[in-house]
């Protein structure tokens, strides 16, 4: 069975992470690449600046946040068939992120996100914006 998992880039690094992601558009402070131990930076996943900034992590517009960013996440399907991808061939990708609050962050919106959707259907839809010149 295929997982995906969330784990802070402060928190050590593990075997069980299986393959590493880290999600964020901005890196890090304080890590080193080599510490981080990822196997792939998708920063083009990331919600865009300005939703980054607009959210500012206020509990307030974590709701807005999400349909805001679940909106975006519709339009980097080859992304998200990516991560599909290495979920289906490493059986446990492990997303990583820095937000300080672990209950509202873009990696709980991205992991819910690929959570309803198949890898068939994600490469259906990146061929699809491909040919519609997107």
């Amino acid at each position: 069975m295929a997982l995906i998992a969330l784990k802070r880039i402060y928190e050590a690094p593990q075997r069980s992470d299986g393959c590493r992601i880290l999600v964020d558009r901005v890196w890090p402070r304080g890590v080193s690449r080599e510490r981080a131990e990822l196997a792939l930076w998708l920063k083009e996943i990331g919600p865009s600046t300005a939703l980054r900034k607009w959210f500012g992590h206020d509990p307030k517009r974590w709701p807005e946040f999400q349909k805001r960013y679940r909106e975006e996440l519709r339009d980097k399907s080859e992304l998200t068939a990516r991560i599909k991808h290495l979920e289906h061939e490493h059986r446990i990708v492990t997303l990583v992120f820095s937000a300080r609050d672990e209950e509202r962050n873009q990696a709980i919106v991205l992991r819910d996100f690929l959570a309803k959707r198949s890898p068939k259907s994600e490469r259906r839809r990146a061929k699809k914006k491909v040919r519609k010149g997107a």
